[in-house]
């Protein structure tokens, strides 16, 4: 069989309905399928990495990326932590101003005067820090302290409770 009768074979079979064909001649045995469609993959060695390397090594960036977002993380949760401890750890040197009674907060004697004191004043014992009124009755609310207001912590013109911080003193 030479090769001229092998390619006629070959057509014949790929138009025909045929699915397989098998023939032996001359000491040749020739066998053909067809298959719907089916791609055949072979594999071809490179010189490429393995598979397990490539993915580790994309797991490795990965991880490396995430672990500096993480340490980003970390850093920010033990930065605000610090800040809420000394935040939470009372100053001995400050004093709490705390609202005496239910009422609203007045920061200046009227609306065009200006404030009794701001974060900066220095007050001495006996100053009016705000007014608080409680049913139509205006309380001037004084230092009990010498020092300087680093915090005010309730603004113009709001409704505090009984015992609300209104203002922090560093002492002198």
């Amino acid at each position: 069989m030479d090769y001229k009768n092998i390619q006629e074979l070959i057509k014949t079979v790929s138009e025909s309905q045929l699915t397989s064909f098998e023939i032996e001649t001359e000491g040749i045995k020739i066998k053909m399928e067809k298959k719907e469609e089916q791609v055949q993959v072979e594999r071809v060695t490179v010189n490429a990495p393995p598979v397990q390397s490539v993915i580790n090594d994309s797991l490795n960036r990965e991880s490396i990326a995430t672990n500096k977002i993480s340490e980003e993380k970390i850093q920010s949760n033990i930065v605000s932590t610090i800040e809420d401890v000394a935040k939470a750890v009372p100053d001995e040197s400050l004093f709490v101003v705390k609202s005496p009674i239910v009422g609203t907060m007045y920061s200046s004697p009227g609306d065009e005067s200006q404030n009794f004191v701001k974060i900066g004043s220095v007050v001495k014992k006996g100053d009016t820090l705000c007014i608080l009124e409680a049913m139509k009755l205006m309380n001037e609310i004084e230092s009990e302290v010498d020092g300087e207001i680093v915090e005010v912590l309730a603004l113009n013109e709001d409704m505090v409770e009984y015992g609300q911080p209104l203002f922090k003193i560093r002492k002198k």
